[in-house]
This record gives structure tokens, sequence and C-alpha cells, in this order.
């Protein structure tokens, strides 16, 4: 394909491949900017279903604006093949940024913010993504996190576009409700973040198997392994995000993504990075002679030590000011 012309983008290289499309990096010669081309893979041409779930995608992606979105350009189909024009993103995805070691705290949140407010604004449009995973999470070089593959979302009201019973997704991300073939809403989003933040802390599935049975049966009936029995420094704060997200029952999780904003957001001390303040205690002295009248000597060394130390603090943030 290098160096191959479709209609008027030229393509430049192959960018990777999955179940659902090949991406190559292409020039738009027409608008001469630099975009991302994904055509349905040539084995599945011939499946109706695939089709449809790929316009699908275009569909439900070019609904959607919003930063955190990857923002798709048009549709188009040559020589018999369909293709995604979409936004071309330097960066790399969390699937490799996991790879190369365990995130920083904050970064983690960050991320698991801006992946929650993308999915917010699909929410709010009746739009559930059903395959959030770190392969489908960008981050670009300004730290702009871009949700890709809406291929497998679900307008509210739409057919459904899978046999009754079978799943889509990729299984080690799907919710419990998804794993087992149900009807589901935008709480198996909320899940499928939980287990990609549960990653980014850890560098662990939270429910994992040798095959794909043996995740499922893991995440339909395995307790859950606390993050901090694997990554010590992890606060409780942020540990009770993972623990709600990822319970097995949609009833008892965020109900929607604007509460997972509000708990992201909120500051979370650790003692790693916190400047932790440092205090003094001035205890009582005691009397240990046997003049009981040496106790007021006593109580009044205390309350002068008190007095003195005050003093020296008041001058020092005078002196910070």
């Amino acid at each position: 394909m290098f160096g191959k012309t479709i209609l008027h983008y030229e393509i430049l290289e192959k960018l990777g491949e999955g179940g659902m499309g090949v991406v190559y990096k292409a020039q738009d010669t027409k608008l001469d900017r630099t975009v991302a081309l994904k055509f349905l893979p040539p084995e599945l041409m011939r499946e109706s279903e695939a089709k449809e779930r790929f316009v699908h995608e275009a569909r439900a992606s070019a609904a959607l604006s919003h930063s955190n979105i990857c923002t798709i350009h048009e549709i188009d189909q040559s020589e018999g093949q369909s293709f995604i024009a979409m936004e071309y993103i330097k960066g790399e995805s969390l699937k490799d940024k996991i790879a190369a070691g365990l995130l920083k705290l904050n970064e983690a949140m960050d991320i698991a913010a801006q992946v929650a407010q993308g999915l917010e604004k699909a929410h709010q449009k009746g739009i559930v993504h059903r395959d959030i995973k770190p392969a489908n999470i960008f981050v670009t070089e300004d730290r702009v996190v871009k949700i890709l593959d809406f291929g497998l979302a679900k307008l509210r009201g739409q057919k459904r576009l899978t046999k009754e019973g079978a799943t889509v997704g990729t299984v080690a991300y799907m919710s419990p409700e998804q794993a087992k073939g149900e009807e589901v809403d935008h709480r198996t989003d909320i899940w499928s973040l939980g287990v990609v933040l549960y990653e980014m802390l850890t560098g662990q599935l939270p429910f994992k198997g040798e095959y794909d049975q043996a995740v499922v049966y893991s995440i339909l009936n395995e307790e859950l392994e606390l993050p901090s029995s694997i990554r010590k420094d992890i606060p409780t704060p942020l540990e009770r995000i993972v623990i709600k997200t990822l319970d097995k029952d949609p009833k008892n999780r965020y109900q929607n993504m604007e509460e997972v904003l509000d708990e992201l957001k909120a500051p979370v001390v650790t003692e790693k990075s916190e400047e932790r303040r440092k205090s003094i205690a001035v205890l009582p002295f005691t009397n240990m002679s046997a003049d009981p009248e040496q106790e007021y000597f006593c109580d009044g060394m205390a309350e002068e030590i008190i007095n003195v130390l005050s003093h020296i603090i008041c001058v020092q943030i005078k002196a910070c000011k």
C-alpha cells in the first residue's frame, strides 16, 4: 500500500491492525493534512455484520466532538473497500505506556480522568463504547488522551449487531454483564475504565486466566485483589475508586461518568507526593521533687516553651511571605 493513492489520500505507512481494521498513515492531498485511514480487513469484506459495524463506528464517532475523542473526518469507499479517514494522533498507545513500566499515580489519574471526560460526552449522546482498553486509548505528545475505535459502540435504541448471547469486546476488560452476553449500558464502560485504571496502577489485570473462558470465570466469580496489595503507595481514596468501578453488580458501581470524574479530580494525598507538615507536641512536665509547691514551676515551664515556639513559627511564616 505504501505510495498508493486512495482517492485523495496518499498512503505513507502502515500504523497497525486489529480484528476490526488495518490503519495507515496518509496524506490528505486535498486539504494538505496528515490523517489515519482505517480499512476493513479483506477477509471480513464478505461479512455483512462486520461491514455494518465498521460503518457504525464512523457514524458513532462522527456524532461526537470532544478533545478526548479521536475526530472522524469522513467515511468513503474505493475499489470495493470501505475506509474511515480520521485524526492522525502523534503519540503512543496506553498499552505501550503500561508495557514500558508502572505509571506515576498522578499520571494514571489524569489519563483516567481524560478517558472519563470523553466517555461522559459519548454517554450523553446515548453512545456506549463497549471496548475500552489500553490499545484503544492514545496519549499525544502534549499528554492529551484520545479514545479510538467506536466500532463496537451501541447507540441507544439501535438494533443489536451481534447474535443473541454473543459477546463483543476484549474479554479481559469486559464487565460481568457484558461477559454473559447480556444487554449493557454506560456502566459497562465504567467497569472497563476501572480495569484500565487498575492496570495503569499495578501493571496487572484484575481478572486473569490462560484462556478466554478462564478470564470470564474470574470476572464473574473471583474476588478482586486489592491494588494496594500489589503496589504499596496507592492511597486509600484512589483504591476506593478502583473498587467501586469494579463492583460486579452495576447497581453498586458509579452510576455515571460525572461521579467518576468528581472522585478522580479530588486531591489524593500520598506520603511520597506530599510535603508533610511537621508538628511539635509540648507535653506537661512532671514534678519529680518532693516539694508539691514546685508544681506551678512545671506548668509555667510548659507554657513558656509553647510561647517561645509560637513566636519562632510566626517569624518563619512572615519571612516566607
